[in-house]
């Protein structure tokens, strides 16, 4: 299929794929595939009053109603799977099978949050006052921003937006610069859904396209109490202190620096292949890629050989043809930024496999990289510093207390993993004395976390939590409530107050 066919298939019309100001381009041959209209800055105050309007009436329909709704696009996401999948692959460059799964992720969650929609509880706590009962109650906040990052432009959406529409919030959608034409086709499958509820409010799921002041707009709105973001460290930096500064609630889902320690009881047939899954699938693009290797020093050598020929082993090319694993970086500057990492680690003693520009037998226009495995003598500011791209750092290590040393020791903490056959070693890894990450894995991977677990980490990856477990808790208010059915008044901790 052509760029044309694909966008055609999604429903989205040639009017809106021209005429507009934002040029979207595809990675896997550069080629502008639409100019599309932007939200202009002035009318963000009435997107946003429009979903504080939808807001007032959403929150008064019953869950187990709203979560109807999900089911709705539950269910046209999965007839739509091929259609918004393809689109996927051909704007973020994704390969076939991880653009369906990104839409399955979509799938998945809806089906998460039309059960959670029966299950918002709240607890009951005993009183230490006679004749009194306290208990929980949970409320719907009101407007969710959700702004997403080119890498998962649509899954990402779906782990909020689910949530958001079961707790009674409304949502809008500010998606990445470079990959609008996912959210265009997203919506339409959105409308569907809403279409066929029937009587949902006015605004309560939009869309906005744009640049910073789109998203400024939103950040600093005191009529946007939840502003869910994913992006860059950088970026969360400047949103979390603006929406903190209004005392707003900010999730944010910022860089990660993922790792894996290699114990010498390994499997390691198993850990070659959880390891190139993690650092090359997505071409190296996603939060949850593996970028370091801290492997045992006994069986170093021997692992870097079996990673260095199952790296040169890669098929790289078109994502969308069969067979191909390794598809295309997001454009030339993310190409340039991982070839100036890689001289960055040479000249810090390290020994680089792989790595190269690939100009031949891929499709001219795109970036197209080799994954590149990066032996460094340790673990230098370039080892500790993210790039997004298809990089993978090695360093040794002699005992499990240095391994998780050097892991715990970068600015970020997403995700984690050791591969051991070592109970103890995997206990402690998981203990309060191992990963300091909001992920942690034993015998698998990193990446490709599953929406049943709240997703998220810590320090520098801005401790919010999307997704599965009790994360749906971010987008509602919690309320403390006291009843007294006695006719006395007695008052807490025995205080006496008579007059």
């Amino acid at each position: 299929m052509t760029h044309e066919d694909v966008l055609k298939a999604a429903g989205l019309a040639k009017a809106e794929l021209t005429g507009g100001t934002l040029a979207v381009h595809s990675p896997i041959d550069g080629a502008e595939v639409a100019k599309v209209k932007e939200t202009d800055p002035v009318d963000m105050a009435k997107v946003i009053a429009k979903a504080q309007e939808a807001f007032r009436a959403w929150r008064q329909v019953p869950a187990p109603r709203r979560g109807e709704l999900v089911r709705l696009m539950g269910e046209e996401l999965r007839v739509s799977k091929e259609a918004l999948g393809a689109v996927v692959t051909l704007e973020a460059g994704k390969i076939t099978s991880e653009g369906l799964g990104e839409v399955q992720e979509m799938i998945d969650i809806c089906d998460f949050a039309v059960g959670l929609s029966r299950q918002i509880y709240g607890l009951t706590i005993a009183s230490e006052r006679p004749g009194h009962r306290m208990m929980e109650t949970w409320h719907p906040m009101g407007p969710c921003a959700v702004i997403t990052a080119f890498n998962f432009p649509v899954a990402v959406w779906s782990w909020n937006t689910a949530l958001a529409l079961a707790c009674g919030d409304p949502v809008i959608w500010k998606p990445s610069e470079k990959t609008p034409l996912t959210a265009l086709a997203t919506m339409k499958i959105m409308e569907r859904a809403l279409k066929r509820f029937g009587d949902a409010p006015e605004g309560l799921v939009q869309l906005v396209i744009g640049g910073p002041e789109v998203g400024e707009a939103l950040v600093t709105s005191k009529d946007v109490p939840i502003v869910s973001a994913t992006g860059s460290t950088r970026m969360g930096g400047i949103v979390g202190p603006k929406v903190a500064a209004r005392f707003g609630r900010p999730i944010l889902e910022l860089g990660g620096n993922n790792a894996m320690i290699v114990a010498p009881s390994a499997d390691l047939d198993m850990a070659v292949r959880a390891i190139v899954f993690s650092a090359v699938g997505t071409a190296g693009q996603r939060c949850t890629s593996l970028r370091r290797l801290i492997v045992h020093d006994s069986i170093k050598e021997d692992l870097v050989g079996k990673l260095t020929k199952a790296y040169a082993s890669l098929p790289i090319g078109d994502p969308r043809k069969e067979g191909v694993l390794v598809g295309p970086l997001i454009d030339h500057a993310s190409r340039d930024r991982m070839q100036s990492a890689l001289e960055k680690a040479k000249s810090e003693g390290g020994s680089v496999h792989g790595g190269k520009v690939v100009a031949e037998g891929v499709p001219q226009g795109g970036a197209y990289v080799a994954p590149a495995i990066a032996e460094m003598p340790e673990q230098t500011e370039t080892v500790k510093t993210e790039t997004f791209a298809p990089i993978l750092y090695v360093l040794g290590y002699d005992t499990i207390d240095e391994a998780i040393r050097l892991h715990n020791d970068v600015p970020q903490g997403l995700s984690s993993c050791i591969f051991t056959l070592n109970m103890r070693e995997a206990e402690t890894f998981l203990s309060a004395t191992g990963s300091d990450c909001g992920i942690a894995n034993v015998n698998i991977g990193p990446s490709g976390a599953e929406i049943g677990g709240a997703f998220g980490g810590e320090k520098e990856t801005g401790g919010g939590r999307e997704s599965g477990s009790d994360a749906w808790k971010a987008y509602m208010r919690r309320q403390t409530n006291t009843v007294n059915y006695s006719a006395e008044l007695p008052l807490a901790q025995g205080v006496k107050f008579d007059f």
